[in-house]
């Protein structure tokens, strides 16, 4: 098994790709927000009375898009994050495992991106959901692997 230590430059590149997916997964509250105030429509009747304008409505097609890209982070980034720090443990090559979280990082951005920021037709959106999503079953299958062999 690695010694995981902050010196390890895996490590050290598995703390910045996790600190800018994290970012990113922040940034999604207030683009929800300031959308939904952009369009004026609120989940609640009480946002409706702050800011004296609006509705409450569900099913903005703008404000849904975003919540959608929203939960999809959700539902991945969190995974990457724990099979991410059990790879560490398998001693990989720096250089290839920076280049997994790089890879892996970049395409959430742009499934933001394509998802909610900008929709383009598919298959971008697919393309940017399935290569992290590789990366990440990729990642699942080495721990495995190296785990299964040290039984």
């Amino acid at each position: 098994m690695a010694v995981i230590s902050l010196d390890n430059p895996v490590v050290q590149s598995y703390i910045v790709y996790s600190a800018i997916l994290a970012l990113k997964l922040l940034f999604l509250s207030p683009l929800t927000g300031m959308t939904r105030m952009a369009r004026g429509v609120f989940a609640n009747p009480e946002d409706v009375q702050s800011f004296k304008k609006g509705k409450v409505k569900f099913d903005d097609p703008a404000v849904e898009r975003i919540r959608r890209a929203h939960l999809n982070d959700l539902e991945n980034i969190p995974a990457f994050w724990v099979l991410g720090a059990l790879y560490l443990t398998t001693n990989p090559v720096a250089s290839w495992a920076t280049l997994l979280f790089r890879v892996y990082t970049a395409g959430r951005v742009l499934h933001t991106i394509v998802y909610a920021v900008k929709p383009l037709p598919q298959p971008s959106r697919a393309i940017a959901f399935f290569i992290p999503f590789v990366i990440m079953v990729y990642m699942g299958v080495q721990v495995v692997l190296y785990y299964i062999t040290a039984l």
